[in-house]
């Protein structure tokens, strides 16, 4: 069977997913929500809202129709926001064929009970598709990769037969594929990342210097990973691209809504304010919360996700809660 791809979403990501698949030649069929929505972006042959110096490859296509997106593909990438995959999901999978290896790019948990997006697709889809979902996660801005710049992912599943299809899709001189087999701690990571980047915008909007940032992001790993455990992850993964490698772009690139939102927030706007000004999904946000719900369950202290949520939701001002975090008993480092 030849190689066929199809995208879910017409997100930022999902967008430059598909496009490197079309640049390894791979037809790509991407699946818009609405029929206008397919048809401008048929027309304008780019993502004209998020991507618009970014043209389609030839073999990339915009349908609004499930069945034509997915009647002929062996690779699907879901690519929307975490509260969105599953309703997605259920629209899709009447179409999927046997076989199909299902690759979720969405870094994030879905409330109120803190799942994994592998966790829904297997709630979701019949049995037989599971062994297909892999996941993928990394220090991935999509604007840098779809602008030709070099980056690398981490794509993980538990069976080495679907990551290895997923790879060998994805790979190319630009974009650089390796693969898991930690689905849990991969997911993890990818999402509680996103919490961290909230941290670090908020003290670069309060400008508290390097040396804050740098422990900052150190202590936030370190929570990311304690959870992790916990939870039952490889802590090996935490210090790879979907752990290490996300915080270190997610924390200081401009081009991070998380990040952006922290700054936002330091400056004295609300939380809803800063959302309803987006054109983008900050994960984090929901993230902040699935967290706290996965430490009660584990009973794991995560003071930065704490903190992160009684400024979101509190109410709590970022300079009160930097002193908090400052402020908090000496202990040993481990």
């Amino acid at each position: 069977m030849n190689n066929q791809a199809a995208i879910i979403g017409t997100t930022t990501w999902g967008t430059t997913l598909g496009i490197l698949l079309a640049q390894n030649n791979i037809p790509v069929s991407m699946l818009a929500r609405t029929e206008a929505e397919a048809q401008t972006l048929t027309n304008d042959r780019c993502n004209s809202r998020f991507l618009p110096d970014t043209p389609f490859p030839d073999c990339l296509n915009v349908t609004s129709k499930p069945e034509s997106a997915l009647k002929k593909a062996t690779l699907v990438i879901i690519a929307v926001p975490s509260d969105r995959l599953r309703e997605n999901v259920r629209q899709i999978k009447s179409h999927l064929q046997p076989g199909v290896t299902i690759l979720s790019a969405t870094k994030g948990l879905e409330l109120p009970a803190a799942k994994r997006m592998s966790q829904v697709l297997e709630e979701e889809l019949p049995t037989s598709f599971h062994s297909g979902i892999c996941v993928l996660s990394g220090p991935n801005l999509a604007k840098e990769i779809a602008q030709g710049k070099a980056a690398s992912t981490v794509i993980a599943g538990s069976n080495a037969d679907a990551r290895q299809r997923a790879q060998d899709a994805l790979m190319s001189h630009n974009f650089r594929v390796y693969t898991s087999a930690d689905v849990l701690g991969v997911e993890l990571a990818g999402a509680l990342k996103n919490i961290v980047a909230l941290g670090a915008g908020i003290g670069d909007g309060m400008d508290a210097g390097e040396n804050a940032k740098s422990a900052f992001i150190t202590r936030g790993l370190a929570e990311m990973t304690r959870l992790g455990i916990a939870a039952g992850a490889d802590p090996l993964t935490f210090a790879g691209l979907a752990g290490l490698g996300d915080v270190i772009a997610t924390c200081s690139s401009r081009l991070s809504r998380n990040r952006y939102v922290g700054e936002e927030l330091a400056k004295g706007r609300s939380w809803p304010e800063i959302r309803d000004s987006m054109n983008n999904v900050a994960e984090g946000v929901n993230a902040t919360q699935a967290a706290l719900i996965m430490a009660q369950e584990l009973g794991v202290e995560m003071p930065i996700a704490e903190m992160a949520s009684r400024v979101l939701f509190d109410g709590l001002s970022p300079q009160k809660a930097m002193a908090e975090l400052m402020a908090r008993p000496a202990r040993s480092e481990w």
